[in-house]
C-alpha cells in the first residue's frame, strides 16, 4: 500500500514538474501545447474512490492553473476527466471485469485497451479544455482542429513516455499467457 502511494506521489511530482517546467513553454505557433499531466489521473489505481479521484483531479488541475495562469481551465477540465474515468473504464472493461490490484498499463491490459483508454480520456479533457478556453462557437472548427491536434500529440507523448519509463515485464513473464 505504501509503495503504491509513494509511486503515485513520484508520478505526480514528475508529471507536474515536466508540465510546468518544460511543456507549458513548448508552443508551436501558439497552436500546440501538450498536456501530459492528465496521465497522473489516468494511471491512478482502480481502487481509488470516486470522491478521491475528483479531489485529485481538481487539485492537479489547480496546480497547473496556478503555474500557467489559466484561471481554472485546467481545474475544470481535469475534474471532468476524473469524473469521466470510471465511465470510460466501465465502457472498455474486459469481459470478466478488472482483476483487483490491476495496474492500468499496456503491459497488463494490452495496447489496444490502453490506446482506447488514453484516446477517450484525452479527447474528453482536451475538447472540454479548448472549448472552455474559447467559450464561443464562432471559432468552432478552428477550436475543433486545435483540440484534435493537441490530443494526438499528447497521446503520442504519453505512449512514448509509458514505453520509455513504464515497467517492462521480466524475461520469464514476457512470453507467458
Amino acid at each position: 500500500m505504501i509503495v503504491k502511494v509513494f509511486n503515485n506521489v513520484k508520478r505526480f511530482l514528475f508529471l507536474m514538474l515536466l508540465q510546468v517546467m518544460v511543456l507549458n513553454h513548448v508552443q508551436w505557433s501558439g497552436f500546440v501545447n501538450p498536456y501530459i499531466y492528465i496521465l497522473f489521473i489516468m494511471m491512478l489505481p482502480l481502487e481509488t474512490p470516486k470522491w478521491a479521484l475528483l479531489l485529485m483531479g481538481f487539485a492537479t488541475g489547480l496546480i497547473i492553473d496556478m503555474f500557467g495562469n489559466t484561471s481554472g481551465l485546467h481545474a475544470a477540465s481535469a475534474t471532468l476527466l476524473a469524473f469521466a474515468r470510471p465511465g470510460v473504464l466501465n465502457l472498455i472493461s474486459p469481459r470478466d471485469g478488472y482483476e483487483p490490484e490491476t495496474s492500468l498499463t499496456p503491459q497488463k491490459l494490452g495496447i489496444k485497451w490502453f490506446l482506447a483508454y488514453v484516446i477517450m480520456l484525452t479527447a474528453i479533457h482536451h475538447f472540454f479544455y479548448f472549448y472552455l478556453e474559447v467559450f464561443r462557437l464562432n471559432e468552432f472548427f478552428y477550436t475543433f482542429f486545435k483540440a484534435l491536434l493537441n490530443s494526438v500529440i499528447t497521446i503520442v507523448i504519453i505512449l512514448i513516455g509509458i514505453y520509455l519509463f513504464g515497467k517492462q515485464p521480466k524475461a520469464n513473464e514476457r512470453f507467458t499467457g
